[in-house]
C-alpha cells in the first residue's frame, strides 16, 4: 500500500465556521486539496501555502471534469505519497459521490479516512430555524434528492410513497424540479397547503428564505440561486418562533449577521448576554463545571 493517503473531508453546509475540527486539522496538513463548487473559498486558506489546489467543482449540466477523472487525481496523487484531502461540501457521503471515490482509493491499494461534516439536510433547515422533526408535530423526515442519475435504473423516487409515509422531506437539488415535485405529492394526496421552504445559500451571509404551500412554492421561488434546501411539512410553520429576530454572533468580525432571523451564541454573544444567561445555563444545566467554563470566556 502506497505512503499516501486520501481523506475526504466534509465542509459543511456553507459557512466555514461549520467545519468539524478533525476535519480541519486534516486540511491544515495537506499537501493536495481537491475540492468542491459549494466550498467556502476561506476553507481553501487553511491549507498550507504551498499545497497544491485542485478544483474539481460540479454544476447542474457542467462539470469541469468527470467523476473518473477525480478519483483517478485522488489514487495519482496519493501514490506519488501526498496527503490528499478531497473537500466536499455537506457531508462527504450525502449526495456527493464520496462512496465511489472510497471505492476507486481501496480498489487501488490507497489508504483512505471519511471525516464526516455537517449536512445541509439538517443544518439549513435549522439556520432558517426550522426543525425537520418536532414533537407531536413531525416524528419523521427523509432526505431525497431532486437530481438523479439519469442513468441508475428505476431511478424514479417514489414521491407518491414519501408523501404518505413521511411527515417531514428535505430535497437537496431539486429547484429544477420543484414544480414537478410539489404536483407529485398533491397528486399523491399530501394537502396543496402544505407549508414549503425554500432555503438558498443556507448558513451563509448570503441566505434567503421564501416560503409558501405547495401550490405556490414553485412560483414564489423561481428566483431563489442554488444552492439551496426544500423543506415540506408542518414544521415549516415553526420558523417564525423558533429563528425569532434577534441577529447572529459573527465570532470572527465580532458583529451581527442577519441570517434570516437566525441565531447563534458563542463567546461573544455570552459576554453580551451577562448574569443572565448564567442564571438560565444554570436552570437548564445544573452543572457547576460549565458555568465556571462560560465565566472564564
Amino acid at each position: 500500500m502506497s505512503s499516501g493517503r486520501v481523506v475526504l473531508v466534509g465542509a459543511g453546509p456553507g459557512d466555514p465556521d461549520l467545519i468539524t475540527v478533525r476535519g480541519l486539522r486534516w486540511l491544515a496538513r495537506a499537501e493536495v486539496v481537491v475540492h468542491d463548487r459549494l466550498v467556502a473559498p476561506a476553507l481553501l486558506d487553511e491549507a498550507p501555502a504551498g499545497a497544491l489546489r485542485i478544483f474539481a467543482g460540479k454544476a447542474a449540466g457542467r462539470h469541469c471534469m468527470p467523476q473518473s477523472a477525480i478519483t483517478a487525481l485522488l489514487v495519482h496523487h496519493a501514490r506519488a505519497g501526498r496527503l490528499v484531502v478531497r473537500l466536499k461540501g455537506g457531508d462527504p457521503l450525502v449526495f456527493g459521490r464520496g462512496a465511489e471515490e472510497v471505492l476507486a482509493c481501496r480498489r487501488a491499494g490507497i489508504a483512505v479516512e471519511v471525516v464526516p461534516g455537517i449536512s445541509s439536510a439538517v443544518a439549513v433547515p435549522g439556520a432558517a430555524g426550522i426543525p425537520v422533526t418536532h414533537r407531536g408535530l413531525s416524528s419523521s423526515f427523509a432526505v431525497v434528492t431532486g437530481h438523479e442519475d439519469p442513468s441508475k435504473p428505476g431511478r424514479d423516487v417514489d414521491w407518491e410513497g414519501l408523501a404518505a409515509s413521511v411527515e417531514t422531506l428535505v430535497v437537496l437539488m431539486g429547484t429544477a424540479a420543484l414544480p414537478s415535485i410539489a404536483r407529485r405529492l398533491v397528486a399523491a394526496g399530501r394537502p396543496a397547503a402544505t407549508p414549503v421552504a425554500v432555503i438558498s445559500r443556507g448558513t451563509t451571509a448570503a441566505q434567503q428564505v421564501v416560503a409558501g404551500t405547495l401550490a405556490d412554492i414553485a412560483v414564489r421561488a423561481a428566483h431563489l440561486p442554488p444552492p439551496a434546501t426544500i423543506v415540506i411539512g408542518e414544521v415549516v410553520r415553526l420558523s417564525v418562533e423558533v429563528a425569532g429576530d434577534q441577529p447572529a454572533v459573527d465570532l470572527a468580525e465580532d458583529r451581527s449577521v442577519d441570517r434570516a432571523g437566525g441565531h447563534r451564541v458563542g463567546a461573544a454573544g455570552m459576554e453580551a448576554a451577562g448574569d443572565g444567561w448564567i442564571e438560565r445555563a444554570r436552570h437548564l444545566a445544573g452543572q457547576h463545571e460549565l458555568l465556571a467554563l462560560l465565566r472564564g470566556m
